[in-house]
């Protein structure tokens, strides 16, 4: 499959005609793919992962476990993972591994090193020396790791020493990022004993906590899990299989968006409600907006209408902040976002970048710590919107320039981190 190319900006020709009718498959899910790809590393046994996202985050992933001594095999043209578990411990006892912008691989991977034996250190690109796992490494140093951030900062390098880990207890800080207790989840059914983790302040992001619980169970593990604040997880040696990986409802968030800004109507193929991802609730959103919204076994469907604005705590759907924030636009009313004050801590500060570029469209923005208030203008400007490096910034404003002329966004090669193929993707539904 030939690697997309991007160029240096690119500005999004208006929606003309009538509006959009199509039906749309978008990618595997980041989430359940990294997620697998971890479960399925310490599973005694192969495991075939099938619908598995090909991204930058996914490819540092598959590196990684590469690195670590792991037989890999992807086939990228059919989405398809093979890879030979280790039963707990990699092959390999010393590494130098890079996972480049990859929240998710810093944080699974950390975890899952300490259940082993050897020395790892785990970097990134710049900004990931910026994304705090200080609260992950304090977690597993109590249950006998000996895991530290390189530079003191809280954030990576990060170094670790593993011996394995012993069990007991744990506790996790919930406000920062859910991927601290996923990634401690995923790795203690390796431990010497059963673990029982306690999560300190509300839990952010919940969902994908759920997910992780799922995942572990469909390999092989029993955790338990009492209201999202104690968590218990015996040994278990995972166990190898096939698993299917469903299409990522982040990445159909922004199909559903466009649906909604244009009139259109968009169905996803491949997702409906038995979907493990919590962010296909956006679509709920777009409901109490005014959209029209069709759910049948294998797929789900969204039908635009006169949009008015609403007031929404996010933090379940927090991937969805930005896609919504643009939609806010063309909505009737003033729309408030709340209870997402830890995407300032994701692949950018999220709402201050949100508030920054919302504004160059013409919107009055009010910036809280958890949350964006957003008055849509009587007229959107045209802009050159910045991305940040964050994929969900140019996807989400790519959908302003379907309603406007003029809107041209920077650096749209950013999108390879979850999405190469999403430019191409949403010239398809014009055609």
């Amino acid at each position: 499959m030939p690697e997309p190319e991007y160029p240096a900006e690119l500005t999004v020709e208006p929606w003309t005609g009538a509006p959009p009718k199509a039906s749309v498959r978008v990618p595997g899910s980041k989430s359940l793919t990294n997620r697998a790809l971890i479960v399925a590393a310490l599973a005694h046994g192969r495991s075939r992962l099938t619908g598995a996202l090909d991204s930058d985050d996914t490819r540092v992933m598959v590196d990684a476990l590469k690195a670590l001594g792991l037989a890999v095999e992807h086939d990228r043209e059919a989405a398809v993972i093979t890879i030979e578990g280790c039963g707990g411990r990699f092959p390999v006892e010393k590494a130098d591994l890079f996972v480049g912008n990859s929240g998710t691989t810093l944080r699974f991977l950390t975890a899952a090193l300490a259940v082993g034996k050897g020395t790892y250190r785990i970097d990134g690109v710049p900004r990931m020396r910026q994304r705090p796992v200080s609260d992950l490494l304090q977690a597993l140093n109590g249950l006998g790791s000996n895991a530290r951030s390189e530079l003191g900062t809280g954030c990576p390098p990060v170094v670790i020493e593993a011996d394995g880990l012993d069990g007991g207890y744990a506790f996790v800080r919930g406000d920062v990022s859910s991927q601290f207790l996923s990634g401690l989840l995923m790795a203690l059914p390796c431990s010497k004993a059963e673990t029982i983790v306690e999560v300190e302040g509300t839990l952010v992001s919940q969902p994908y906590v759920a997910m992780t619980l799922d995942l572990m169970r469909a390999f092989g593990a029993e955790p338990s899990n009492r209201k999202n604040r104690r968590f218990v997880v015996h040994p278990t040696l995972y166990k190898g299989r096939e698993y299917r990986i469903e299409p990522d409802a982040s990445a159909a968030s922004y199909f559903f968006a466009l649906a909604a800004i244009t009139g259109g109507e968009i169905t996803i193929e491949d997702l409906d409600e038995a979907s493990l991802q919590g962010d296909l609730d956006f679509v709920d959103v777009l409901e109490h907006m005014g959209c029209t919204v069709r759910r049948e076994a294998g797929r789900t469907t969204v039908v635009g209408g006169p949009l008015r604005a609403v007031d929404v705590d996010m933090n379940a759907i927090s991937d969805t902040v930005m896609t919504l924030a643009v939609v806010a636009l063309f909505a009737d009313g003033i729309t408030r976002i709340r209870n997402v004050g830890h995407i300032r801590h994701k692949e950018t500060d999220r709402i201050a970048a949100l508030a920054a570029e919302l504004r160059k469209l013409g919107a009055s923005v009010d910036e809280h710590p958890d949350g964006l208030m957003i008055v849509p203008p009587a007229q959107i400007t045209p802009a050159r919107v910045a991305t940040y490096d964050d994929h969900r910034m140019a996807m989400s404003f790519a959908l302003a320039g379907l309603k406007i002329p003029g809107v041209t966004i920077l650096d749209p090669g950013c999108v390879a981190k979850t999405y190469p193929g999403f430019w191409d993707d949403l010239k398809a539904v014009r055609s």
